[in-house]
């Protein structure tokens, strides 16, 4: 059903949004003097024909060698008959890394590391070197140095910029970089040939995984649980991390499970080779590169596991699937269906325009914290409030106010006055129950 309903419903809400990406300017946060540090991340779509659909032959120069054919614009390229054509598929790059680790940057982007067990799921990107002529380069250069895909080549065209996000730690308390996301349109039918580094593999995955019914199939939503002590406590105090875990328990971030079939290329290794030695030199591909035949990516069989997209890879991800909602679902009709089942009641009422405010708030496994939260949340609420009314108005006038970055701050303003309440009462109980067991035993 998915597929039939793909063509006439999905291709014009990638191109609706991709326009409205195109010509409505991001929320950019100024790094701050203490801070500089920033970084930026490759959101690559495509849209993948069906294998029935017969595609157009490319003209040939006089020596047999594709000829130069201008790129078409935005607009032309959703008027293109294979775009468009019946089981057409609108699919969205992801990138699975074995090993995460959080004290790298893209362990940090991602939200996964050494305190969760989940597989590292992001988009291709890293940090601003010395030397980047901005975010735009960043996103480029990291994407050739991590998976050998050249942005710059003429099947690709950038789009524009999400919104910046904060990448905090010590729960939204100590600011660690600026991260800026840059969307990319795949303009050709097939992919071009990539080289992925050792322990990391693509998966295209199709956007109606991800888009509420009846655009899509409906999100599976999933939840990734992160122990809090790691967070809260001192890395290398055993004794204060065990005493954390027992008192505040774990936290549990919303999550996506996405589908885990790999993409993997029958690349000439003469090609992978230039690629390689292109990347240890920091050169850039040579023309010799960006004439080799392209070709489709085919799934490789034979991993069942479930991939889960969460954290700020899934807030971004919402941030490009706000644009994509349709005039009913923005007026607020299906505000919930792009929201975690246990997402509150206040935030239920958010449209559809702005799901990712919740897909980056844990909730906590014990529900007196998660009460205390609340308790504490009056900031946090009237910020959601204030975004539900921008959104509503079309948020003409506040395009400077960080919506997502001061309902972080609120959040986890919350969260750790509830920690404290949290972690006093129950020492209060624990001694109560050490003065009552010695009464017992000493006194009767």
């Amino acid at each position: 059903m998915a597929a039939n309903k793909e063509p006439s419903t999905i291709v014009p809400l990638l191109s609706r949004a991709l326009h409205r990406i195109r010509s409505t300017p991001p929320r950019v946060i100024a790094s701050p003097a203490t801070q500089p540090r920033r970084a930026a991340v490759a959101i690559i779509l495509r849209v993948s024909p069906p294998p029935s659909h017969v595609l157009p032959s490319q003209p040939a120069t006089d020596a047999g060698s594709p000829a130069n054919v201008p790129a078409p614009s935005l607009t032309e390229f959703f008027q293109l008959d294979w775009v468009n054509a019946p089981g057409a598929r609108p699919e969205i790059l992801f990138l699975r890394r074995d090993k995460p680790d959080a004290a790298t940057d893209g362990g940090r982007m991602s939200g996964s590391g050494p305190t969760t067990r989940e597989a590292h799921v992001a988009f291709p990107g890293g940090k601003t070197e010395e030397g980047d002529e901005g975010g735009l380069y960043t996103a480029m250069r990291q994407t050739w140095e991590e998976i050998g895909l050249d942005l710059a080549e003429s099947s690709y065209t950038p789009i524009g910029q999400l919104d910046d996000r904060e990448i905090t730690t010590s729960l939204g308390k100590r600011l660690l970089m600026i991260l800026s996301p840059f969307v990319f349109l795949q303009l050709t039918p097939q992919t071009t040939p990539v080289d992925p580094s050792p322990g990391t593999s693509l998966h295209w995955v199709p956007l109606t995984a991800l888009l509420p019914r009846p655009v899509g199939d409906g999100p599976r939503w999933s939840s990734v649980s992160v122990d809090a002590s790691a967070r809260l406590a001192p890395r290398h105090s055993t004794i204060l991390r065990v005493l954390v875990r027992l008192l505040v328990g774990s936290m549990k971030f919303p999550a996506i499970l996405i589908p885990s079939s790999v993409f993997v290329d029958a690349t000439d290794e003469k090609v992978l080779d230039v690629k390689r030695a292109q990347v240890e030199s920091a050169g850039s591909p040579p023309p010799m590169m960006k004439k080799q035949r392209s070709f489709q990516l085919r799934p490789r069989h034979g991993s069942d596991e479930t991939l889960k997209l969460w954290g700020l890879s899934l807030g971004m991800t919402l941030d490009l699937l706000a644009h994509m909602a349709p005039p009913e679902a923005r007026r607020g009709g299906a505000s919930a269906l792009l929201l975690p089942p246990d997402a509150e009641a206040e935030l239920l009422r958010v449209p559809v325009m702005a799901p990712s405010l919740a897909s980056v708030f844990p909730r906590f496994g014990y529900p007196d914290v998660n009460f205390w939260i609340w308790v504490f949340g009056k900031r946090y609420r009237a910020v959601i409030r204030g975004w539900e009314a921008s959104v509503r108005t079309g948020g003409t006038n506040d395009r400077r106010i960080n919506w997502t970055g001061s309902a972080l701050t609120t959040f986890y303003a919350a969260v750790r006055k509830a920690l404290i309440v949290v972690i006093v009462v129950r020492a209060i109980f624990v001694l109560l129950g050490f003065l009552l067991g010695g009464w017992f035993l000493f006194m009767r």
